[in-house]
């Protein structure tokens, strides 16, 4: 089967590459890591007007979705320019609530997903139930709900708190743990059954996510090995350069079918989507890691200095590795859901 995007699909993506390319996300990024959120915040307002965040809400909820090969190519434009902030547990929270709504449980839903679909409240999660789930939420200091069931609990909450923003591979990833309160809103197996949902939805994004950290490596050290020149000739026209860069580039390739693949699942409710999704996952954070891994060595000692941008997408590959799901984790999944 041949995953090929639409013009428009294809056009979205264009747009989106040039608003994000206009908003300087570097600084925005670096601003975020310190607390200071009114830069991203701004590049958030944007990404609102464009339609990102009601790309998963469905329409009954105010949104446009859900349309996951779109989110598929937004979340690849979000990686290659670096967008800070919880934008992969938006689209596990917009899951989680609207599998909730389906199964008769429609408060939360009509409460927060139109808010979430216009960018006028912001979300994350924390569900370290599910495969690829962690204890910790991410940015809970910007949020204005934290989605969480506690490990070993059929529960949600929605958090009124959270304990001391701790640091991640990536700067701008802060994580916390939330506090969760005394009564949940939301109990029982069907909460058991969102979650899992919500957990998909959110491997598959992280997936599309790091996938466009990995293009933008690549596009970044492609650009630098043409300019840098030992013994008079640019590097990148040794034949070793050549050889490391075209095996990267086989990678991501590799892996942007396969994000595509999961994206049709999705959208129509394959039984296989789950094993569709940990493929996609597991080779995207390889291929983007090994991206990270050429364009560090072929950057040299510059590679290293945090205040080279280099160094944001670096960081973010390395986390995106790990967030939803590892490769080894995916690939066990995978195998799991193909052996049922």
């Amino acid at each position: 089967m041949r995953f090929a995007l639409d013009a428009e699909q294809r056009e979205f993506g264009r747009t989106l590459g040039r608003m994000l390319a206009a908003a300087d996300t570097p600084s925005a990024v670096r601003a975020w890591a310190r607390g200071d959120h009114k830069p991203g915040l701004a590049v958030w307002e944007q990404l609102a007007q464009a339609g990102v965040f009601g790309l998963a809400v469905p329409e009954a909820f105010g949104g446009t979705g859900p349309l996951p090969v779109e989110v598929a190519v937004a979340f690849t434009e979000l990686g290659r320019y670096a967008v800070p902030g919880p934008v992969v547990e938006a689209v596990a929270v917009t899951a989680l609530l609207a599998r909730l709504a389906a199964a008769g449980r429609p408060v939360l839903a009509e409460a927060w997903l139109p808010r979430v679909g216009e960018g006028a409240a912001r979300v994350t999660a924390a569900l370290p139930t599910v495969p690829g789930g962690s204890p910790y939420a991410l940015d809970t200091d910007v949020c204005d709900g934290v989605f969480a069931v506690p490990d070993g609990a059929d529960d949600l909450f929605v958090a009124a708190g959270h304990g001391p923003v701790q640091p991640s591979l990536d700067p701008a990833r802060r994580l916390a743990l939330p506090h969760c309160g005394a009564e949940p809103v939301e109990a029982g197996r069907a909460v058991r059954e969102a979650a899992r949902h919500a957990a998909e939805w959110a491997a598959f994004a992280a997936a599309a996510q790091v996938l466009g950290v990995g293009l933008a490596l690549l596009e970044r050290t492609v650009a630098y090995v043409g300019q840098r020149r030992q013994f008079g000739v640019a590097v990148g026209g040794f034949q070793a350069v050549k050889h490391r860069l075209a095996d990267t580039r086989a990678g991501l390739e590799f892996a942007g079918p396969l994000v595509h693949g999961a994206a049709v699942a999705l959208a129509a409710g394959a039984p296989g989507a789950g094993a569709e999704v940990a493929a996609a996952k597991a080779a995207a954070s390889d291929a983007a890691y090994a991206a990270a891994r050429t364009a560090l060595q072929l950057h040299g000692a510059i590679g290293y200095t945090a205040e080279y941008d280099l160094s944001l997408w670096l960081g973010k590959a390395r986390a995106l590795r790990s967030a939803w799901g590892s490769p080894a984790d995916c690939r066990a999944r995978t195998l799991d859901i193909f052996s049922e």
